[in-house]
């Protein structure tokens, strides 16, 4: 058992710290800038809640950070009452938010200075992948780092890697969301053509998901996209948010993502219908609208 702080109870924050206390068997305290949400947290799972992120932090073995965006992670890292500033030598700062590599190099040089370990852990799986425990871990940082983070990251995985130096997790993440936006794209027109062509879209998915165009979103986004239900999953908001760090990223090496650039903005279209809060699978509303 290790003394653990979680940093973010959000939609995933929320059930990662719980597998952390109740799978894990951690002495976990919690920090969320909305207190009840904390409250709420030690009320179902046990343990306790601080005040600010260093009050959670402190003599912490390990510290996890789960917010929004880069501003979000600096705030609660760096800024005041930030959790570096009471973080034992020895310790280890994990962050699974979906941020850029460049917050991530700068928290490990951060972290490093004070004698503190730090892992870049973006995670995929979404809401039911954090909720069942099955999240797959992108990590970026030092292999004797992430030699002793990874045990404890394990209460809420089924897949983590090491992906190389600091930052290389984020990266890795930025990779996952290129192939998301492009195969769920291919997928709303897929069903849309389908649809259009008198065919039934169960029996098509029933046929072709056994072939090669298999695919995650496929099998599990299939259904309720026929259906036209997109009130859940992951946000087209959070998808634009992860799609700008990664079209940012490609301007900085190089990198050509057309597809990337135009689906990013399908997703601004749909976000015109009204659809910030629906899931990514809704670009099949913006072909129907």
């Amino acid at each position: 058992m290790a003394k653990v702080a979680f940093i973010g109870l959000g939609v995933m924050g929320f059930p990662m710290a719980g597998h952390l206390k109740v799978k894990g068997g951690h002495d976990v305290t919690v920090y969320n800038r909305t207190a009840t949400k904390a409250e709420a947290w030690v009320a179902k799972f046990g343990g306790a809640s601080a005040p600010t992120p260093a009050d959670a932090a402190r003599d912490a073995d390990f510290v996890f950070t789960c917010v929004g965006n880069d501003d979000d992670l600096r705030q609660v890292t760096t800024g005041e009452n930030g959790a570096l500033s009471a973080m034992k030598a020895g310790a280890i700062l994990i962050d699974n938010t979906t941020a850029s590599a460049e917050v991530a190099r700068d928290l490990f040089e951060a972290a490093h200075a004070r004698g503190i370990g730090f892992i870049d852990a973006p995670v995929s799986g979404g809401q039911a992948g954090a909720e069942n425990g099955v999240l797959t871990v992108m990590c970026g940082g030092e292999p004797d780092v992430f030699e002793r983070a990874k045990p404890v990251i394990d209460a809420f995985a089924r897949m983590v890697g090491l992906m190389g130096p600091a930052g290389s997790g984020q990266l890795t993440k930025m990779v996952n969301q290129i192939c998301i936006a492009g195969l769920v794209q291919g997928l709303a027109e897929g069903i849309h053509f389908g649809k259009r062509a008198g065919l039934d879209i169960e029996k098509v998915i029933e046929v072709i998901s056994k072939g090669a165009a298999g695919s995650w979103q496929m099998e599990n986004r299939h259904k309720t996209m026929n259906e036209g239900r997109y009130d859940f999953g992951f946000a087209v908001d959070w998808m634009r948010k992860d799609l700008g760090i990664v079209l940012a990223e490609a301007r900085e090496n190089g990198a050509r993502l057309p597809v990337t650039a135009l689906v990013d903005q399908f997703y601004a279209d749909v976000q015109t219908l009204g659809g910030n809060r629906w899931d990514t699978s809704s670009l099949l509303a913006r072909l129907e609208k």
